[in-house]
C-alpha cells in the first residue's frame, strides 16, 4: 500500500488507488484484463459491491471497457491518460497537504530528499 491509500477516503477510492497504482506500475497494460470483481474483493477483503464501484470509476473515466461475460479490459492510451490524471490529483489534492505538513514540522525539503527514509 502507498501512503496515499492510508487516508480517510472511502474504501472504493482506496481500492481505486490500489488498482491505479498497479496499472501505473505496468502490472496491467492496454488490452490486459483486470481481475474479476470477486477475485479483487477476496484479495483485499472487500465487499464485491465496493470493488464494482471502484471499477465503475475506471469505466466512467474511459480507462477500461467491459466485455459482457468476459471481464474488464484496459483501453489503449488509458495508462498515459491515467498517469496524467493521477499527477494532477497528486499536485492539486495531496501535494499542498504534504507541503503544508513539511512547513508545519519545520522540515527542509532538501534534507528529505537527501536522506533515505526507512
Amino acid at each position: 500500500m502507498t501512503a496515499l491509500e492510508h487516508d480517510d477516503s472511502p474504501v472504493y477510492l482506496k481500492l481505486r488507488a490500489i488498482i491505479a497504482a498497479a496499472i501505473l506500475r505496468g502490472q496491467y497494460r492496454a488490452g490486459d484484463q483486470l481481475p474479476s470483481v470477486r477475485a479483487l474483493a477476496a484479495e483485499h477483503g472487500a465487499n464485491p459491491l465496493t470493488v464494482a464501484k471502484a471499477y465503475q470509476s475506471f469505466q466512467d473515466d474511459d480507462y477500461v471497457e467491459v466485455r459482457r461475460g468476459v471481464g474488464m479490459f484496459i483501453l489503449p492510451g488509458a495508462v498515459e491518460r491515467l498517469r496524467v490524471a493521477e499527477r494532477e490529483r497528486f499536485l492539486n489534492g495531496y501535494w499542498p497537504k504534504v507541503r503544508d505538513h513539511i512547513a508545519l514540522l519545520g522540515l527542509d525539503a532538501r534534507e528529505l530528499f537527501d536522506n533515505e527514509l526507512a
